[in-house]
């Protein structure tokens, strides 16, 4: 167990491990609090569950449970054997997958990827009670794309250590106060021959992301039926996210709030995480629990 400020409150954290159709292992973390979660988080591709970490936590001390998990080619998730290449589909099915996890239609917190998988599941299957979208919007700024996939392929063949990794992060995210630490990089980083490599498969850049625009017009017609409470969080400092991008999305959901963090950049959570946490928290508390439909897939 463990405690939050207030020493009355407590919850708990275990790893799990859900199998997937297609026989991939989907490694997560399940924080039970005082009812049952209620909340399933997505992160975002080159990410891990453990960037929803802070956000799990501030939930729990207010009795709110959690589930998160690496997705497919990430963390201590499974990769695509070598003859099954890396496809949109594969993210949304274990994101549905996920979401069946629950006692009720949990809320799904999705940042970048993991909200425009979680538009596509929510379209398709109705699955979520509401959508929280960090930083992700139907259409997106394909600079800054380009910026992202640049710095993840300056590094092919790994680092020598992770003070060399601390270095390269520290660089590419220069607003962060705090430098990543050993411990903090033993989630991004795994060791291969000799080498620290990045956590997430490097299939995934060619195989996923570098044929992942044409999938804007399916996105922006998943949004358009989207018919639960909707939260967009933004990066005032993101370039993946514009003013432009944000007008587009509220055109295709008008019931849609938005929320704009004015430090942060495409990385919210990390960035400015007390801000984001306050503002999920009470996006959270308007909601009402929504059960299954009789003829739905029950946990």
């Amino acid at each position: 167990m463990e405690l939050c400020p207030n020493p009355e409150v407590a919850f708990s954290a275990a790893r799990h491990e859900w199998v997937t159709p297609d026989g991939l292992a989907l490694v997560g973390e399940r924080m039970d609090a005082s009812s049952s979660p209620s909340v399933l988080f997505a992160h975002g591709f080159g990410q891990t569950r453990q960037s929803w970490s802070g956000a799990q936590s501030a939930l729990a001390c207010q009795g709110i449970g959690s589930i998160a998990w690496d997705m497919r080619g990430h963390g201590e998730s499974g990769r695509n054997p070598d003859a099954l290449h890396y496809q949109a589909e594969q993210f949304a099915d274990d994101v549905h997958l996920l979401s069946k996890q629950f006692e009720t239609k949990p809320l799904l917190v999705g940042a970048s990827m993991g909200g425009l998988t979680g538009m596509m599941v929510q379209a398709r299957h109705d699955a979520f009670s509401a959508l929280v979208l960090v930083d992700v919007t139907p259409r997106w700024e394909i600079a800054g794309v380009a910026r992202i996939m640049a710095f993840m392929n300056a590094f092919p063949h790994g680092f020598d250590s992770y003070e060399h990794a601390a270095d390269v992060i520290a660089n590419y995210l220069p607003h962060r106060r705090e430098r990543k630490s050993s411990k903090q990089l033993q989630f991004l980083l795994r060791e291969h021959h000799g080498r620290l490599m990045w956590h997430w498969d490097r299939r995934m850049l060619t195989e996923f992301v570098e044929h992942s625009e044409h999938l804007q017009d399916d996105i922006r017609e998943a949004a358009r039926q989207i018919k639960v409470p909707t939260l967009l969080i933004s990066g005032g400092k993101s370039d993946i996210v514009s003013k432009h991008t944000v007008e587009d999305f509220l055109q295709l959901v008008p019931h849609a709030l938005h929320h704009h963090l004015p430090d942060a950049t495409h990385m919210v959570a990390g960035d400015d995480n007390d801000a984001f946490n306050d503002t999920l928290l009470n996006f959270k508390r308007t909601l009402s629990p929504q059960p299954y439909a009789v003829t739905g897939v029950s946990p």
